[in-house]
């Protein structure tokens, strides 16, 4: 079966860390979680991140946001059910995948989001075996089909689970064609 997802991370040709991770399968279980452990301060000085990233993450509102702490850039609901340790993240990925028959992973330009999946773990030998160590690339797909017009999004970019929705949106569209150029 397969499971489309998409991560939002932060790095610097060095090091990726997570910020989100978002999943839904064909048969429509989901996943989505923030990491609560985020390097913040990091975040919080990238200014691509702070205006893509970080207003589609679990934020304060009302009274909520005066009574931050000054030092809190992002505004982050850090009580929300969403964000969460590193750690359990870890846990509730893999069990998370496990529980999906014969997965195969798919992603819209996977590669950093396979190393960010990967790297939860730990050096790649650390994978969990039901993990698989590779990303199937819906771009890839789409330029073996001839590159179509693709749906548009219509909920926000650069939301981890948002992205991972349109990105089982868009297999199935390419799905569609296939089974057109097979008739």
């Amino acid at each position: 079966m397969r499971l489309f997802y998409d991560t939002e991370f932060i790095e610097d040709g060095r090091t990726i860390d997570l910020i989100s991770i978002g999943m839904v399968s064909d048969d429509d279980r989901k996943y989505y979680a923030v990491n609560r452990d985020m390097p913040v301060k990091r975040i919080a000085r990238h200014e691509w991140l702070m205006a893509n990233v970080v207003p589609g993450l679990p934020r304060l509102h009302g009274d909520a946001r005066m009574l931050a702490p000054r030092r809190d850039k992002l505004l982050l609901d850090w009580h929300h059910p969403d964000v969460k340790p590193r750690r359990q993240i870890i846990y509730e990925v893999e069990s998370f995948i496990s529980s999906i028959p014969d997965v195969k992973l798919w992603a819209w330009y996977g590669s950093y989001d396979h190393v960010v999946l990967a790297q939860l773990f730990g050096p790649m030998v650390m994978l969990p075996e039901r993990i698989p160590k590779h990303t199937n690339d819906l771009k890839q797909e789409c330029d073996r089909l001839g590159n179509p017009s693709l749906p548009r999004q219509t909920d926000r970019q650069h939301d981890a689970f948002a992205d991972a929705k349109h990105n089982r949106v868009i297999a199935h569209f390419l799905d569609e064609i296939e089974q057109e150029r097979a008739a």
